[in-house]
């Protein structure tokens, strides 16, 4: 399968989505909890176009959106993907991955696939809830499932999947003023990609439209 036909860190901005910032007491695990048992109406972005690398139906797969409890605040967990997949190689993702025939559901499919890649074990991990299906390009119909990680706990990369393993405060993803609009011009049409650039770490692509709806669901 064809890697991604374009530098993300490369594209001109097109424009910073620039929403208010997700209220500071409302990131808090008493709220997420609560804005998850009792969801308000609200309405996801559209899923990425595909890119023409995939045919037929999309390949079932969950991650996990972990927000770890610290005590200065929630951070994201991301992992860097190493560089020779197949699907978003050296990108920043959330562990996760295809579901399983043995896997009882998508939840169990994030908890699986997160040991499996990260080693963190599910009994650190309270699940609060679910966000919509998300339709990557490279023909994955994605679950992100959201929980919140209790420090301490150990993790241990696979080294087949994982480069790097780090934290972002979700204070900061949580922000529209942080959200970048790219453009990239390919032989199938044009298409723009949301990117949450944090220090040196590239955050774009699937894994920040999945923030976005997260950020949607929260504010609304």
């Amino acid at each position: 399968m064809p890697k991604t036909p374009f530098d993300p860190t490369q594209l001109p901005i097109e424009a910073i989505a620039g929403e208010a910032a997700v209220l500071l007491e409302h990131l808090a695990p008493d709220w997420l909890r609560q804005r998850f048992a009792e969801p308000p109406e609200w309405t996801p972005e559209p899923s990425e176009p595909p890119l023409g690398l995939h045919r037929g139906e999309p390949t079932p797969a969950s991650v996990l959106v972990p927000l770890v409890l610290r005590e200065d605040g929630i951070y994201l967990l991301l992992t860097m993907r190493t560089a020779h997949l197949n699907d978003h190689a050296g990108q920043v993702a959330f562990p996760g991955g295809r579901a399983e025939p043995t896997d009882a559901d998508a939840v169990d499919t994030a908890l699986r696939e997160t040991e499996e890649e990260i080693g963190l074990d599910r009994r650190h991990i309270d699940v609060i809830g679910t966000l919509p299906l998300y339709y990557t390009g490279t023909g994955y119909a994605v679950t992100p499932v959201v929980g919140l990680v209790t420090p301490p706990f150990e993790l241990k990369g696979d080294p087949g999947e994982v480069a790097e393993i780090f934290e972002v405060p979700f204070q900061f993803l949580m922000d529209g003023a942080n959200h970048q609009r790219l453009a990239a011009e390919l032989p199938n049409g044009r298409r723009t990609f949301y990117a949450m650039p944090y220090q040196n770490y590239f955050i774009w692509g699937a894994t920040a439209g999945m923030l976005r709806n997260l950020f949607h669901f929260l504010r609304a």
